[in-house]
């Protein structure tokens, strides 16, 4: 393998040699406003999307710290509450300014997701390319990263705005440490630290930050060359050992545990319960399951419904045997070190989202999938290229295969982008491709009365308890329903299961106490009724 010297820490490395013509190379703002045009064509549609009454209601439209713009009572807010379950005070502040630019105007909300998702694609470009000096391949990665419709739901839903400005923190950080390792000082490293506690600050999804860089360092920096692999003929940067490379990042280790801890903290009362084996054995299938739609992206859905102890433990040993063999070819290949980098990166990112500690009640989600499957584009987009070479594929062919794949991919991810038109149509295509999922149907059955269509909403409702009985949302719509016709012998037994759930939410508790004294006070029973809003009073509500 040939290898280039460095000039300058500004100068763009390449240790395999350049893959595109020297004209092309030189141009790679042409390249970055082509993937950012591109990307703009394709999620355009997001202009028009409304907001959808799943954590939009929580992070913005319901929120009132957050319509009250920038401010500093917002500002002490953001920095101090557990709400949603999380702390991510960049998160809520991005939220606060686009009240402030636009109101409840959910394009205006939209669109700056649109504008995130392409400020990443863009960076990811030239985070690569600097890396590695490659400019075809960084740019078939990014375009990857841009078009792929497993991001469809970070782009169109506007709370996951956290995982946009993580993301583009997590790619600064990654860019300004290879700055910093071209000429270590304290101050470049402060800048790498400072980005990664800002992504952490946004969600704290980029966690595993260290182990990614300890992966950067073997390549494409290629500041070790362990014992195990002789691969390595001429370095890069000085070479430093496995101990030096991981005492080096020991502030950025401890910067990672404080956020462990804080999210462990804030998250307490949002997790879900399931049996130890059945959560390691999700995990696992996840793996297998997000494998199979990087590949082929088909039956994505809002949300995967957790198995819990109908786990089809054939599916997971299976999922186990493709993770062992697929890693076994990628040691036994590591010659090419970007398959382990890869590999590992995929493998890493999404350990704190596998739901071993589990919060929520989804298997898996699409969400997760955008940081961590930049180690199976950086895989699929060397490999091939590295195999095109190898057997003299025309340069051309290679590129009109990788123009037919991206159009392909665009494709799919605009037809994806029609579910979020309409909220029922997003939770009816997610009762589509998933299986008893209890939480489309009930909330399909809120946005049915949201639009007045009562009837229909309560059979949604209905289908939802005959799954999860205990579902707060499907007992609170029907324990209203029944308290307006005046069944109210039936909204108390509904309003009975809101208040003994855990981490019932304050104001739908108070709520729900308040709906139970109107109940019991149409039955006669004043002094149950009067009990009733006595709790309703001594509750504070979010």
């Amino acid at each position: 393998m040939a290898s280039s010297t460095v000039v300058s820490d500004k100068t763009p490395v390449s240790q395999f040699g350049p893959d595109l013509p020297a004209r092309i190379r030189r141009r790679p703002v042409l390249f970055s406003v082509v993937l950012a045009l591109a990307t703009i064509a394709v999620y355009f549609p997001v202009h028009h999307l409304p907001f959808i009454n799943y954590d939009d209601n929580d992070y913005v439209y319901r929120n009132r710290h957050v319509q009250s713009g920038l401010t500093l009572s917002t500002a002490k807010w953001a920095l101090t509450t557990s709400d949603a379950s999380n702390w991510h005070p960049v998160t809520w502040l991005s939220h606060a300014a686009d009240c402030e630019l636009f109101g409840l105007n959910p394009a205006g909300h939209h669109d700056v997701n649109l504008l995130f998702h392409v400020i990443n694609a863009v960076l990811l470009y030239w985070v690569l390319l600097q890396a590695t000096g490659y400019a075809g391949r960084s740019f078939m990665v990014a375009s990857l990263f841009a078009l792929h419709p497993i991001n469809v739901e970070v782009v169109a839903w506007v709370a996951e705005r956290k995982t946009l400005i993580s993301t583009m923190f997590f790619l600064l950080a990654l860019g300004a440490y290879r700055w910093y390792v071209a000429k270590p000082r304290l101050m470049r490293y402060s800048v790498v630290a400072g980005l990664f506690a800002l992504g952490l600050m946004a969600k704290p999804q980029i966690i595993t930050f260290p182990f990614v860089l300890l992966l950067w360092d073997y390549w494409p920096l290629q500041r070790m060359n362990p014992p195990w692999d002789a691969t390595l003929a001429d370095p890069i940067f000085p070479q430093r050992t496995l101990r030096a490379l991981i005492v080096e990042k020991i502030p950025l280790f401890v910067l990672a545990a404080a956020s462990a801890l804080i999210t462990m903290h804030v998250q307490t009362g949002a997790r879900s319960w399931f049996p130890r084996s059945s959560r390691i054995g999700n995990g696992i299938l996840a793996y297998g399951l997000y494998i199979k739609k990087a590949l082929w992206p088909s039956g994505l859905a809002l949300l995967y419904p957790h198995p819990g102890a109908s786990l089809h433990w054939w599916k997971a040993i299976v999922s186990a045997v493709i993770l062992c063999v697929i890693t076994t070819l990628v040691i036994l290949g590591r010659r090419h070190r970007y398959l382990p980098v890869g590999w590992f990166w995929f493998l890493g990112m999404m350990v704190p989202m596998l739901g071993i500690v589990q919060v929520g009640v989804q298997a898996m989600a699409d969400r997760y999938a955008y940081v961590s499957f930049l180690g199976l584009f950086i895989i699929v987009c060397w490999g091939l290229a590295d195999w095109a070479r190898e057997r003299r594929v025309a340069a051309r062919m290679l590129h009109a295969a990788s123009v037919l794949a991206l159009i392909a991919l665009a494709l799919v991810t605009r037809n994806q982008l029609r579910y979020w038109q309409v909220e029922e149509d997003l939770w009816q295509h997610a009762l589509q491709v998933t299986d008893r999922n209890w939480v489309a149907y009930s909330q399909l059955g809120a946005a049915l009365a949201m639009h007045g269509y009562v009837g229909e909403a309560m059979q949604q409702f209905n289908l939802a308890l005959g799954i999860d009985p205990d579902n707060v949302d499907s007992n609170l719509g029907i324990a209203i329903n029944d308290l307006q016709q005046g069944n109210f012998a039936d909204a108390l037994v509904h309003y009975r299961v809101v208040v003994r759930q855990p981490a019932v939410k304050p104001s739908v508790l108070q709520g729900s106490y308040l709906g139970m004294a109107k109940a019991y006070r149409a039955l006669g029973d004043h002094e149950q009724s009067q009990k009733c809003l006595q709790k309703a009073k001594s509750i504070q509500p979010e």
